[in-house]
C-alpha cells in the first residue's frame, strides 16, 4: 500500500460466488432504503470565464474592458438572457434558463479563494482540499465529509473520472469509475480505490474484496443497459456521458450520496470568443449536460444539489489575443430542489480599477468554503460540529441562505 491509489483490475481477482452476500452489499442496501440526499460537484478545470458565463450587463465597465468579447445586453442580437436586471446568462447557456425561472437555480458571483495564486495546479488543489494556501493537506473536503458521516461504504462517494480526484482522496472509501457502462467482470473500465498513505490506516479503509464487490454491485444494478427518461438527450461528449452515468448510478439506488465530474478546456488565453468560439462551445456542453441530468433525475432532483466550480476566474479585461488571462474571483452555479433559486447571492464588488483585485481581476467577496459548508450542513445534513473537521482552520460566516433549511 505504498500508493494513494490502488487500481483494481477484474482479471487479477477471483470471481465472488453467486451465493455470497458481502457486508458491503448489506450496508449499501440499507443505506438506499431511505431517501438519500445527493450532491453533484462539477469542476470546470482550467479557470472558466465567469464574467462571460454570468454576465454583469448592468456594469458599464464590463463593456469598456471587453470591447470584442463582451456579451451584449439583453434584448440585443445574441444578447445575454436576463436573470435579475443586472446579471444575465450567456446565450449558449439557454438550457439552464428554465431552471432559473422555476426557482431552482442560483448564482454566487465574485466568489472563490482569498489566496492570490494564479497557479492552476495550486488553486485546484486548494479548492479540492478546502485549505487555501496550505499545500500539506492530505485529503479532500468531500472525503472528510464522508469520514465523519454515515456508513463507510465506497458507493457513497463516486467520481466519474479516470482517477480519483483530490477532493475525494482520503481515509474514507471512495471510487473513481472511468465509465459506468464499461464496468464488467471480464475486463474494461476501472475502479480506483482511495487509500491513505499510512499502511496502518489502510487496514481500516476499503479492502480489495469490498472494492471488487462495489464493482459487482454497480454492474448488477446497471446490467440491463440504461435508457434516460423520456425526452432527455445528453450531449455526445465526455461530460455528457459523465452526467448520464451519475443519473444512472443515482437511479440505481446503490447508495450514492456524493458524485463528482469534471469539464475541461476552460483556459482561454487566445480567441476566447463571445457568443461563438471556444468558450461558447464549452458553455453549451456544460449547460446541456447539467440540464439533461436535472430532467433525467426526475423526482430525485428534489433532494439533489448540483454545484459548479472552477479554480479561479479570468482577468476583467480581454488581452491582445482576444482572450483573457488567469484571474481571481469567479462564479458558482447551484441547482436543485433544495436551492433557493432565481437569485444572485454574494456582494458584487464592481469592475472599476480601484474595485478590482490588484487592479486587474474580479475581487473575491464570498469565500468558496462558505458555500461548501452551507451545502454540507443544510443539504447533506452534517452536524455543525463536523465543520471543524471538514473545513479545518475555517470559521464560516453568516449563512448565505442558498440552501433551504
Amino acid at each position: 500500500m505504498n500508493s494513494r491509489r490502488l487500481f483494481l483490475k477484474s482479471g487479477a481477482m477471483t470471481m465472488v460466488s453467486l451465493g455470497f452476500a458481502p457486508a458491503l452489499l448489506t450496508r449499501t442496501a440499507a443505506a438506499a432504503d431511505s431517501e438519500r440526499r445527493l450532491l453533484v460537484a462539477v469542476f470546470q478545470r482550467g479557470a472558466a470565464d465567469g464574467l462571460n458565463m454570468i454576465v454583469p450587463f448592468g456594469e458599464r465597465e464590463y463593456y469598456t474592458l471587453r470591447p470584442s468579447i463582451a456579451i451584449a445586453r439583453p434584448g440585443k442580437a445574441e444578447g445575454a438572457l436576463d436573470l435579475d436586471g443586472f446579471f444575465g446568462l450567456h446565450p449558449r447557456m439557454a438550457a439552464l434558463k428554465p431552471l432559473w425561472d422555476q426557482g431552482v437555480m442560483a448564482v454566487v458571483h465574485a466568489c472563490g479563494s482569498h489566496d492570490a495564486t494564479r497557479s492552476h495546479f495550486d488553486a485546484q488543489d486548494y479548492m479540492e482540499t478546502a485549505t487555501p494556501g496550505v499545500k500539506s493537506t492530505r485529503d479532500g473536503w468531500l472525503n472528510r465529509y464522508l469520514q465523519v458521516t454515515g456508513e463507510p461504504t465506497p458507493l457513497r462517494g463516486v467520481a466519474v473520472t479516470q482517477q480519483l480526484p483530490r477532493v475525494l482522496q482520503g481515509k474514507a472509501p471512495a471510487l473513481a469509475l472511468s465509465a459506468v457502462a464499461a464496468l464488467d467482470l471480464e475486463g474494461g473500465g476501472s475502479v480506483t480505490e482511495a487509500r491513505p498513505v499510512d499502511p496502518v490506516d489502510a487496514l481500516l479503509s476499503l479492502s480489495a474484496r469490498e472494492a471488487f464487490d462495489a464493482k459487482r454491485i454497480v454492474r448488477n444494478a446497471t446490467a440491463a443497459g440504461y435508457q434516460p427518461a423520456a425526452g432527455v438527450e445528453y450531449p455526445r461528449s465526455a461530460f455528457g456521458e459523465a452526467m448520464q452515468d451519475i443519473a444512472r448510478l443515482a437511479k440505481s439506488d446503490v447508495g450514492l450520496e456524493v458524485a463528482f465530474a469534471e469539464s475541461t478546456g476552460w483556459d482561454h488565453h487566445i480567441n476566447e470568443g463571445s457568443t461563438d468560439g471556444h468558450l461558447a462551445g464549452r458553455l453549451d456542453d456544460l449547460s446541456r449536460g447539467i440540464a439533461a441530468l436535472t430532467r433525467d433525475l426526475g423526482e430525485r432532483i428534489a433532494s439533489t444539489v448540483i454545484i459548479t466550480m472552477s479554480e479561479f476566474g479570468r482577468t476583467a479585461a480581454e488581452n491582445a489575443s482576444r482572450g483573457t488571462d488567469d484571474g481571481h474571483g469567479n462564479v458558482m452555479l447551484l441547482i436543485g430542489g433544495p436551492v433557493k433559486g432565481a437569485r444572485a447571492y454574494g456582494r458584487w464588488p464592481g469592475l472599476r480599477r480601484e474595485q478590482r483585485f490588484e487592479e486587474r481581476d474580479l475581487a473575491v467577496t464570498t469565500d468558496f468554503r462558505d458555500i461548501f459548508s452551507e451545502i454540507v450542513t443544510r443539504h447533506l445534513g452534517a452536524a455543525p460540529s463536523a465543520i471543524e473537521h471538514v473545513f479545518p482552520g475555517f470559521t464560516p460566516g453568516a449563512p448565505l441562505g442558498i440552501i433551504r433549511a
